[in-house]
């Protein structure tokens, strides 16, 4: 029983390092731009919004006190943005990720997936890739992969995406999974 439960833990930590080191790449190139946003930071947000009254404020304080990390990349680099499909859907191979819902609107597709737990509405990973989004300044295509880890309610994931400000078109899929 010993070695089970090891062998348990020792998965379970090699999954959550394996999505860590699959994007990890990009960190320090030129052509991704990164945002990593940890609990602490989650945590000043959560209290700077803790006084404010509507619903969608506390689900969003609920929300972010419950996450661990957040990680953003973001490239308008062709040659980036098809490295990183390609992490992506290698990673999403390896990975024991179910796609959650996929919206496509004009040129722009985003794709959720998410790493269950025995709660239906309570996932612990939550995944994002984002192609095709128009940059209004010289029409490039743009892409953006969000890796959320911790307890993540997905009936709140709508209050998280309207405060981060994100492009109109993940708002717009978001109003979509609705």
């Amino acid at each position: 029983m010993k070695k089970l439960v090891l062998s348990i833990i020792a998965l379970t930590f090699a999954t959550s390092t394996f999505a860590q080191k699959a994007f990890d790449k990009y960190i320090d190139s030129d052509n991704v731009g990164t945002l990593t946003i940890n609990k602490s930071m989650l945590g000043i947000v959560a209290s700077m919004s803790a006084n404010e009254k509507s619903k969608e404020a506390r689900d969003f304080v609920d929300l972010a006190e419950n996450i661990n990390e957040i990680k953003i990349y973001i490239s308008e680099n062709r040659a980036a943005s098809t490295d990183m499909k390609q992490t992506v859907k290698s990673y999403l191979k390896k990975s024991s990720m179910e796609e959650l819902m996929r919206v496509r609107d004009e040129d722009a597709q985003v794709d959720f997936y998410v790493k269950s737990t025995n709660n239906d509405n309570v996932v612990s990973q939550l995944f994002m890739f984002v192609t095709g989004i128009d940059s209004k300044s010289d029409k490039t295509p743009e892409t953006v992969l969000v890796t959320m880890n911790g307890k993540i309610e997905l009936d709140k994931i709508g209050a998280l995406v309207n405060k981060m400000q994100l492009h109109p078109s993940l708002k717009k899929a978001s109003e979509k999974g609705k």
